[in-house]
């Protein structure tokens, strides 16, 4: 059975799963990507359906419920990705990462990575086509 996508509100708690490891609601809830403050049964009720959904699972410590990821970055990531390559920019990846250019400001590190990801997937496409 294929899982729904996750709402925006739903990858951020999976970003912090994903960051930072198993974690409790109001952890979670400290900790929100997008800063906004939320009440702590928003939270709640968000991951309780993000189990139901199969994104989350749970164990008890004490009255605590710490909730991690049931799912991968790349589950996730991949297909929502490989759709928008294909639905927003007509599956050119060159205009993908120029978009993202645009709207980021790098730093040396980020273009030092950005330039280290170029060199692995020619290296990757090398040994696949030597």
């Amino acid at each position: 059975m294929k899982r729904p996508r996750p709402s925006e509100l739903e990858l951020q708690i999976l970003s912090v799963l994903w960051e930072q490891g198993p974690a409790t609601v109001r952890a979670i809830r400290e900790v929100l990507p997008d800063g906004k403050s939320r009440a702590y049964t928003t939270v709640l009720t968000l991951v309780q359906i993000m189990e139901k959904k199969g994104f989350v699972g749970h164990t008890a410590q004490g009255q605590a419920h710490v909730y991690h990821p049931l799912v991968t970055r790349r589950q996730v990531l991949r297909p929502m990705m490989r759709d928008l390559l294909k639905n927003v920019f007509r599956g050119n990846p060159a205009q993908a990462v120029q978009c993202l250019l645009d709207g980021s400001r790098l730093g040396e590190d980020e273009l030092a990575q950005i330039r280290q990801v170029l060199r692995d997937a020619e290296d990757k496409k090398r040994e696949k086509n030597p």
